[in-house]
């Protein structure tokens, strides 16, 4: 036996020994490669001045089955060309992949700086045979030449990286995954080592080896069962992927490999956000780097300190993402990580790794029910669309989704074996969430069709019909979020019968008064079924191009429109609650003094009556009616930066005298606490006397206030509602992006329209705003339809800027 055909028998051995699998089989293929290597190299009779150098995945040491050697031959003088062929040509007879060169080390580096596949081989190039003095020189000078040249290379790296993306897709998601090139893949291990050897930044290290060996892990097993050099997992090699794995099934298999990719995506993402603020602040300095990254003359000075901008409470922004405050106290402060997501994402930003981590260490689990604050700060989060995706995958990331919602373990990374499915279970959910965001418009209730979206699928982690299961799962979490029964009753059905119209408008005639007469009766309301219709749009557009096409939204359309009609005239809203005796005395006061009358009571029960922690104050303020006082009261409150949960504003006329407007706010500071009475109420006088123009100091602020991207948001809708909501006034419904000063705009816009507003119910829902006003003309009618047109059209192009 030759020398070459007792090494590939012992590779062979090697290979087909149970006990050595893993990293170990690994380490030992690459060990057996090099003393055969370095066997042909000594046999070749290679001269002085020359050395065998390992590098790319083999020179990390490990080798899979199949895998290329990429080798290198060194030399410093002139070599015979017959020395590199007596080396190669044993490897091309043993049929084992070669990638090779011969090259001196000045070659080796220009080819780096030109070619960087072949400048990151060399960061990982190792010593074989010959002349060890060769490869060190070449991998310390290739390491300087990297460092140095890193603020440009690694630029070309991340868009390399994706390039792959765009190609190749994610590991995490794809039922056939490529575990080298797709994102989250080994490649990204490789551009991650890459980053650490430019001293630039370095990944997150949890987790990371242990998703690397998983990967590099079933690649092996692809390799043996397959009996070739591929990289993609593909569905009919999975069952014996995984049985060469010890495994159960392919489902498990792959839930370790979307996992195991995540961690991989996360820490890329983590490290190249790193890299971004380590070059711009470069750029921005003018610094010119050397190859440890310092300044060429002088000392080194202190960066100036980050500009830190304030987000919500208790989070900023700094250097792109969001952060906690230094006086945060997350231990102390169980919605912090909701409200750091909420905050980051409205702004268009990420939470920074380090902020995510200690969240995750010392914030304690959420009281149940939750905070009234906490449902609000979801809703907010997820009506932030795309936006919301990166906040969600960094908080999945270290844990706080399965502390939040602890049946999302069992849909986590669970793939769903469905041509028609783009997504894992867990990610399919939060795609529908974004999809829903852009939806909100279309019901009177955003945050219930948000957190439907969010949980709709969750039944698929159970045995059984899923959507019954959810039904089950649903009703729980939302007592434990919060919820009040209706709100509880109106999310189960909506995971119930999430599928119901899609599957009723195809399968159903109709045209049959039975079929919209069946849905009616299965919804109940008008508001169940625009939220229905809303989620089955979201889930089908969030599945995939085959689960909604044009046909089937024109089907569920008409269904929907032939319900609607068969639940048209519903009941009116209820009618407002009796004043009380406070709210009766601040009447009689202000319609005795002429001024305003406020009332601030910092502890407000819920509305619900659970007896959760409220979102913010309770403010009762009556006021002698005149003309722009919603207005001008909402634009107090802007500038004091209350957000207006809840507002009701009603007519009295407490001692015949006239009317006087009692307005009812929820409210809650932005930062910090709520100002004093007494202070308010001073203000609320300048303003309706004149003397403070809020107007003017809302837009002031807005002009001296840090421009940035922020979100994209669907446009306002402003709408009047058909005859029969009232009878005795005109009811204009707007539903808008929640933004400061909202309240304010829409007050001065119909006062310049020249109505009253005798009643308005406003409602926040995370960053949606809700509201309803009943208008009259001056003589106390319902508008005309024309003139209601014209008053809605005034608010809309005041709410776009126009």
């Amino acid at each position: 036996m030759t020398t070459d055909e007792g090494h590939l028998a012992e590779r062979a051995r090697l290979l087909a020994d149970p006990a050595r699998t893993g990293r170990e089989r690994r380490t030992a293929l690459a060990r057996l490669t090099d003393d055969w290597l370095s066997g042909l190299y000594r046999t070749a009779g290679a001269p002085a001045g020359t050395a065998l150098v390992a590098v790319g995945g083999y020179g990390r040491g490990e080798l899979s089955p199949r895998s290329d050697l990429d080798v290198l031959l060194l030399h410093d003088g002139p070599l015979a060309p017959e020395l590199a062929e007596r080396i190669w040509y044993p490897v091309w007879d043993s049929g084992i992949a070669l990638d090779h060169a011969v090259r001196t080390p000045a070659e080796a580096r220009k080819v780096a700086a030109d070619d960087l596949k072949a400048g990151l081989g060399l960061l990982d190039a190792r010593h074989l045979a010959g002349d060890p003095r060769l490869t060190a020189d070449l991998r310390s000078q290739a390491l300087a030449d990297w460092r140095s040249a890193a603020p440009a290379r690694l630029p070309e790296l991340q868009a390399l990286g994706r390039a792959r993306a765009e190609r190749h897709g994610e590991v995490s998601f794809l039922l056939e995954p490529d575990l080298k090139e797709a994102r989250g893949g080994l490649r990204d291990l490789v551009a991650l080592d890459a980053i650490a050897a430019s001293w630039l930044a370095d990944a997150p290290r949890d987790g990371l080896d242990t998703a690397a060996r998983t990967l590099a892990d079933v690649r092996d097993a692809l390799h043996l069962t397959t009996g070739r050099a591929t990289d993609r997992l593909a569905l009919q090699d999975q069952d014996q992927v995984a049985e060469q794995l010890g495994l159960l099934d392919a489902d498990i298999l792959l839930r370790q490999v979307y996992r195991a990719a995540r961690t991989v995506a996360y820490a890329s993402d983590v490290t190249w956000r790193a890299v971004d603020r380590v070059l711009a602040a470069r750029t921005r300095r003018g610094r010119r780097p050397t190859r440890l990254g310092l300044p060429f003359h002088g000392a080194r000075r202190a960066a100036p300190p980050a500009e830190r901008r304030p987000l919500a409470e208790g989070v900023v922004e700094q250097d792109g993402e969001a952060v906690l405050a230094q006086a945060a106290r997350p231990a102390a402060d169980p919605v912090l990580p909701l409200r750091a997501a909420a905050a980051a994402a409205q702004a268009g930003l990420t939470v920074s790794y380090a902020t995510v981590r200690r969240l995750a260490a010392e914030t304690g689990p959420l009281p149940v029910p939750w905070p009234d604050e906490a449902r609000d700060r979801l809703v907010t989060l997820l009506g932030a669309g795309e936006a919301c995706l990166p906040v969600w995958e960094a908080l999945d990331a270290e844990g706080l989704i399965t502390r939040l919602l602890p049946d999302w373990e069992r849909v986590r990374c669970r793939p769903q074996r469905n041509a028609v499915h783009r997504w894992t279970v867990d990610r399919h959910l939060i795609e529908t969430a974004v999809r829903a965001a852009a939806l909100t418009r279309r019901t009177s209730r955003p945050d219930l069709l948000l957190v439907a979206a969010l949980l709709h699928d969750l039944g698929k982690g159970w045995p059984g019909d899923h959507s019954e299961a959810g039904e089950v799962i649903v009703r729980d979490l939302a007592v434990r979020m919060g919820f009040d029964k209706h709100d509880t009753d109106t999310l189960a059905l909506l995971v119930r019968h999430h599928l119901t119209l899609v599957d009723t408008a195809t399968r159903r005639d109709p045209d049959d008064p039975a079929t919209a007469d069946l849905i009616a009766k299965t919804v109940g309301s008008r508001t169940h079924l625009e939220l229905l219709h809303a989620l089955t749009e979201a889930d089908a557009t969030a599945t995939g191009p085959a689960a909604w096409s044009s046909w089937r939204a024109s089907l569920v359309d008409q269904l929907v429109a032939r319900t609607a009609a068969r639940l048209a005239g519903g009941p009116p809203p209820p009618a407002a609650d009796e004043p009380t005796a406070d709210q009766e005395r601040l009447a009689v006061e202000a319609a005795r003094t002429g001024g305003p009358a406020l009332a601030l009571r910092a502890h407000a029960e819920p509305a619900d009556g659970s007896g959760a922690e409220p979102v913010g104050v309770e403010l009762t303020l009556a006021v002698p009616d005149r003309p722009g006082l919603l207005g001008t009261v909402a634009g107090v409150l802007a500038v004091h930066r209350l957000t207006v949960r809840k507002a009701g504003l009603r007519e009295l006329d407490p001692v015949g005298t006239g009317p006087v407007l009692l307005l009812t706010w929820t409210v809650a500071a932005e930062f910090g606490d709520v100002p004093e009475a007494a202070r308010l109420r001073a203000d609320l006088r300048r303003a309706l006397e004149g003397s403070l123009d809020v107007s003017r100091k809302l837009a002031e602020r807005d002009a001296a206030a840090p421009r940035r991207p922020g979100i994209r948001t669907p446009p306002p809708v402003v709408a009047v509602a058909p005859g029969a909501a009232s009878r005795s006034a005109t009811v204009l419904e707007v539903r808008a992006h929640d933004a400061p000063g909202l309240l304010h705009r829409i007050g001065r816009a119909l006062d310049a329209a020249g109505v009253r507003v005798r009643t308005a119910h406003v409602s926040t829902l995370g960053a949606e705003a809700v509201d309803a006003f009943y208008l009259t003309s001056e003589d106390g009618r319902p508008l005309e339809r024309a003139r209601a047109e014209q008053v809605a059209q005034a608010v809309r192009e005041a709410l776009e800027g126009r």
